[in-house]
């Protein structure tokens, strides 16, 4: 979890947005956004085949090693080698997502985006022009989600143009900062667009960030 000086700052950054445009921009910051059951499974077949195949490239090499109890040792060392791999692949988030597909990773994040969006009522501003900011630390995925009010100002261009901007910060796992520099493009994007403060947006109080541990 982030501390409260990174949440403060990231607090006061959403504030700068919110008083310079109107947007009501939510910053949010989950664990995971999918439980991924299948991936300690992957693990743990890659784990008995990788371990098989040394068993039995050991048998053919040396094949006079056979003892009494070489028949149980070639079924117990692939399972072990499986079960090590399937804890790692829980424990190791690191090697968890060397079993994950891009492609999954950017579907789920996507999906809690949305379920996020709708639970927080976001949509609930005048001109509908939320707009959601979501980073994912299992996946390291960013995933952002403008309300209806914003589609002729921040298309999927633009959304990529600002999960650029986040991507170094994003691949040390220094998710504050890559907050804040979503946030600084996203100011800066809105600024040059010229978008201009919705009515009375400026009597509502900006958000702060929202923090869950996800699936």
């Amino acid at each position: 979890m982030l501390s409260k000086s990174e949440i403060d700052a990231l607090d006061r950054q959403v504030a700068r947005v919110h008083a310079a445009t109107g947007v009501r921009v939510v910053a949010a910051e989950i664990g995971k956004a999918d439980t991924y059951d299948e991936l300690p499974w992957k693990a743990f077949a890659l784990g008995v085949s990788l371990a098989a195949l040394t068993v039995v490239g050991a048998d053919t090499v040396r094949p006079y090693w056979h003892t009494p109890h070489s028949t149980l040792l070639s079924a117990i060392i692939p399972l072990g080698a499986g079960a090590v791999a399937a804890l790692l692949a829980i424990f190791v988030p690191a090697f968890g997502r060397l079993f994950l597909h891009a492609a999954r990773c950017e579907v789920e994040v996507g999906q809690y985006a949305q379920a996020l969006f709708l639970r927080r009522e976001l949509f609930k501003t005048p001109n509908r022009d939320a707009i959601l900011i979501l980073v994912s630390r299992f996946e390291r995925r960013v995933h952002i989600l403008p309300d209806t009010g914003l589609h002729g100002t921040i298309g999927d261009v633009e959304c990529h143009t600002v999960i650029e901007r986040m991507r170094p910060a994003l691949r040390e796992a220094r998710i504050a900062d890559a907050l804040q520099a979503g946030l600084l493009a996203l100011e800066e994007l809105l600024v040059r667009t010229g978008y201009k403060r919705a009515s009375g947006a400026e009597n509502e109080p900006p958000d702060s960030l929202i923090e869950e541990k996800g699936a």
